[in-house]
């Protein structure tokens, strides 16, 4: 009993592992939605094409064979995943090229620095695709898991990158691609050794399965190198907008309390942006203020603000305020509310419209009489030419 399910098993995987006419239409589908959307910086298409993507069948495959110790077909669920790899890198980049964009978007740069959390996406979502396939009533999650098995774009802004010659960052979504392999890999794995547990004796029985599982979490292991250091990198550049963000609230408040303003209800002051050098020692605040009055903010109002600022950080800030003098036109009547829709119309004045009116006829005859004027000069000094006798030439 126990040999004739893994033998149907065995059969389902292989022919996962496969590469035919769908597994090839799937992933050029796939990998032209995933590299259009990149570009148009849709995350919904991407979203779209990760559905589409025929991959997770092959690494489920890989995950069997390594399990079971078949070396023929781990190969063939390899060589399906490189076939794929390989198409989705030529048709990226050749997008890439055709399109040409100046910029990409966030969609393209938020997948070149693969950390921790990547990761940790990869073992779960690898964990669930091996659930979704061993349990007939999880099979509603297929879609979910699909989404959360993000393959297809990394390897899409490998190529889109590769067209652009940005090798680095382009190194970075192969990164990311090796992360998501490796961790649904790894997730796949203990998540069918726990379900079957005739797959974890014959593990403990084969010196090779054990072999190729210790490497899948070697190669697994191995990339908590650079992911950890961009995860510390992330925690770090999220303390420091926290940090920002403070700031920025702190003189708001000041504002808005007027308790400590720049220049009080006269300046009018409002922040217009924040940038923090973290570079320097003491780091540097460059604040943007909109001002009506160009004397305000004074330098005892700045460090009174810089003062007390410092006195609610853990460190010691230099506040360099820039002002940008804002000057207003004077006050307008509000317009007519019309329609149901509340459209705004402008409130027409008797008098105004009148005198303008008036104005505009009076300008027409003038402008009439001065140009009639100007042809009859220009005239009277063609007749005046044609008219004076030539002079006679010397001889």
């Amino acid at each position: 009993m126990e040999s004739t399910r893994l033998k149907r098993m065995h059969d389902s995987y292989k022919k996962d592992a496969q590469i035919d006419e769908v597994f090839v239409v799937l992933t050029i589908g796939a990998s032209m939605i995933a590299t259009l959307g990149l570009q148009a910086n849709s995350a919904a298409v991407v979203i779209g094409a990760m559905v589409v993507a025929p991959w997770i069948e092959p690494l489920r495959a890989s995950a069997f064979a390594v399990l079971i110790g078949d070396i023929r077909l781990l190969m063939d669920a390899l060589l399906s995943l490189f076939v794929g790899v390989f198409i989705t890198i030529l048709l990226s980049a050749l997008l890439g090229e055709v399109a040409n964009l100046p910029k990409l978007g966030s969609e393209v740069w938020d997948r070149t620095s693969p950390n921790l959390l990547d990761l940790g996406i990869a073992l779960v979502a690898g964990a669930m695709a091996i659930y979704a396939k061993l349990r007939r009533d999880a099979v509603s999650s297929l879609a979910g898991t699909a989404i959360a098995v993000a393959l297809v774009p990394p390897v899409c802004v490998m190529g889109l990158l590769i067209s652009y010659q940005k090798w680095g960052d382009a190194f970075g979504a192969g990164l990311l691609f090796a992360t998501n392999l490796l961790g649904i890999l790894s997730g796949g794995l203990v998540m069918m050794a726990w379900k079957e547990p005739s797959f974890l004796h014959r593990l403990r029985e084969s010196n090779l399965s054990a072999a190729k599982f210790l490497v899948t979490f070697g190669l697994t292991a191995l990339l908590l190198i650079p992911l950890t250091k961009q995860f510390v990198s992330l925690v770090g550049e999220k303390d420091r907008e926290q940090t920002r963000d403070q700031i920025q609230r702190t003189i708001e408040t000041f504002l808005k309390r007027e308790t400590l303003t720049f220049g009080g209800k006269e300046a009018k002051a409002k922040v217009a942006s924040l940038e923090i050098t973290w570079e320097k020692n003491p780091p540097e605040i460059l604040l943007v203020v909109l001002v009506t009055n160009p004397a305000q903010p004074s330098l005892k109002q700045v460090s009174a603000v810089q003062k007390e600022i410092n006195k609610r950080q853990e460190l010691d800030y230099q506040l360099i305020v820039q002002r940008v003098v804002v000057v207003e036109g004077p006050p307008e009547e509000p317009n007519l509310i019309t329609g149901k829709e509340g459209k705004l119309i402008k409130d027409p004045t008797p008098e105004l419209t009148k005198n303008t009116i008036k104005d505009t006829e009076e300008q027409f005859p003038t402008q009439e009489l001065g140009l009639d004027q100007e042809q009859k000069n220009m005239q009277q000094s063609t007749d005046e030419a044609t008219t004076q006798p030539a002079e006679a030439k010397t001889p």
